[in-house]
C-alpha cells in the first residue's frame, strides 16, 4: 500500500509530536540533574555535576537503590523459574483448561496496580501475619513477582511456539534422555527469550511504585518510593533530578537489550 505525499508528512508529524509527548520530559529530568541552580529555573544558568556528586554520597539514595536491586533481582529469579514452567505446560502439552491457565497467568499485568497492592497486602497479612512473617523485602519481591511472571511466560511460551517439539523428540530417539535434550536442544532454542524476559522483569520491578507501597514494611523503600517520598523536599529536589535520571538510564539498558534479542530471536525463527 503506497501512501500520498500528504498522508507520509501527516504520520511524520504525528509520530513526532508522540515522541516529542515521551521524550522531551525525559531530556528535561536530565538537564535538570545538571543545573546548578537548586529551583531547577529554565533556562539552566549553566551546567554542574555536584548535584551528582551529592546523590553518590547520599545514604538514603544509596539504600534504596540497593533495596530496588535486591528486590528485582528476587522478583526475576522467581519469575524465571514461574513462568519458564508454566510456558513449557501450556505449549508442550495439552490438558484441560489450558486455555484459563494461560489467562489466570496474565491476567495480574492487565489489572490496576493499586488493586493487585491491596490484595497482596490483605493476602499477608491474613496469612503470613500468624505466622510470624511481617511486610518487608520477601513481600516485595512476591509482589513484583507477581507481575514479572508474565513476561517471562509470554517471552518463553511466543518462542516455544515457535519450534516445535520435533527437535526434542529427535534428539532422544538418538538417546538422549529429557533432562539433556532439554540442555543440548531445547535451552539454547529459548535461552534468548529468557534473557529477554528477565531483563524486562527486572526493569518493571526496578519502577514499581503502587504494588510496592502496599506490600514494604517499615525500613524498606526502594528507590522510586524515596524518589516520591523526597521530591516535595526543596533541599533534596536537585538530588531527585539525578536519582530520576539514573533510573531513566537504568531503564532504557535493559529494555533496549531485551528488544534487541527479542529481534534476533524473531529473526532466527524464521530462518
Amino acid at each position: 500500500m503506497h501512501l500520498g505525499r500528504s498522508a507520509r508528512i501527516a504520520l511524520r508529524i504525528g509520530a513526532g509530536i508522540g515522541f516529542a509527548v515521551i521524550y522531551v520530559p525525559l531530556l528535561l529530568v536530565l538537564v535538570n540533574s545538571l543545573n546548578p541552580d537548586r529551583s531547577a529555573s529554565w533556562p539552566p544558568p549553566g551546567l554542574t555535576g555536584r548535584w551528582w556528586a551529592a546523590a553518590v554520597h547520599d545514604t538514603g539514595a544509596r539504600h534504596a537503590l540497593w533495596v530496588s536491586v535486591k528486590a528485582g533481582l528476587g522478583a526475576t529469579a522467581i519469575a524465571l523459574v514461574l513462568g519458564t514452567l508454566i510456558a513449557f505446560a501450556v505449549a508442550r502439552h495439552r490438558f484441560f483448561g489450558r486455555g484459563t491457565v494461560s489467562f489466570i497467568v496474565v491476567l495480574p499485568i492487565a489489572l490496576p496496580g493499586i488493586v493487585t497492592g491491596i490484595a497482596l497486602n490483605s493476602a499477608f497479612g491474613t496469612v503470613l501475619r500468624p505466622l510470624g512473617v511481617g511486610l518487608g523485602l520477601f513481600t516485595v519481591i512476591v509482589g513484583h513477582a507477581t507481575f514479572c511472571v508474565v513476561v517471562v511466560f509470554n517471552n518463553v511460551v511466543a518462542r516455544l511456539r515457535r519450534t516445535t517439539a520435533s527437535y526434542e523428540e529427535a534428539a532422544m530417539d538418538l538417546g538422549a534422555n529429557t533432562f539433556r535434550a532439554f540442555l543440548d536442544v531445547t535451552f539454547p532454542l529459548v535461552r534468548s527469550a529468557l534473557l529477554a524476559g528477565a531483563l524486562l522483569s527486572f526493569a518493571l520491578s526496578f519502577d514499581e511504585v503502587v504494588v510496592t507501597t502496599f506490600t514494604a514494611g517499615p525500613g524498606i523503600e526502594t528507590l522510586p518510593i524515596w524518589i516520591f517520598g523526597n521530591m516535595t523536599r526543596p533541599q533534596q529536589a536537585p538530588v531527585v533530578n539525578v536519582v530520576a535520571a539514573v533510573l531513566v538510564l537504568v531503564s532504557v539498558v535493559p529494555i533496549y537489550l531485551a528488544q534487541r534479542l527479542s529481534a534476533d530471536t524473531a529473526t532466527s525463527s524464521r530462518v
